[in-house]
Order: C-alpha cells, then sequence, then structure tokens
C-alpha cells in the first residue's frame, strides 16, 4: 500500500480513518459531500480532501529525564 501523502505511516492512516469514521457512526455530520453511505469509505474520502485535521501528541517525559532536567537547570550540567 502507498504511503497517503501527510502521513509518516499507513498504520497512522488507519488510525486516523477508523477514530473519524467512529465519529461518523456516532452522529457526527461528514464534512464533504460523496455517494458513499459507509462511514469508513465516507472518512478516507475526508482525508483524501484534506478535511480531516490530525496530530501527533508528544510523548511524556520520563520522570528521570524531567528530574535530570530540573537538576541541570538549577545546578548545571556540569555538577
Amino acid at each position: 500500500m502507498k504511503l497517503m501523502e501527510g502521513f509518516d505511516s499507513n498504520y497512522r492512516y488507519i488510525l486516523v480513518a477508523a477514530r473519524r469514521a467512529r465519529q461518523l457512526q456516532g452522529g457526527a455530520p461528514p464534512v464533504i459531500e460523496t455517494g458513499s453511505r459507509k462511514p469508513c469509505r465516507i472518512a478516507q474520502d475526508e482525508i483524501k480532501a484534506g478535511k480531516v485535521k490530525w496530530l501527533i501528541p508528544e510523548i511524556p517525559k520520563s520522570a528521570v529525564d524531567a528530574a535530570t532536567e530540573t537538576l541541570d537547570k538549577a545546578f548545571g550540567p556540569d555538577a
């Protein structure tokens, strides 16, 4: 399967399409005109049209990284 434009992996594309399809199944209105009535196909068409926005959440720092960063700010990295 070819990588969809704007996505870093096919897996992420599937996750975004599945989440949007669930929204459509839950009653959200489609944001484009489409001939399909299937939520999965509508979600794919919306993504292809550039109407679905998504972002990759930041991964939280581990406790060790956060503590190291705090100590470096307080005492300097060479302490």
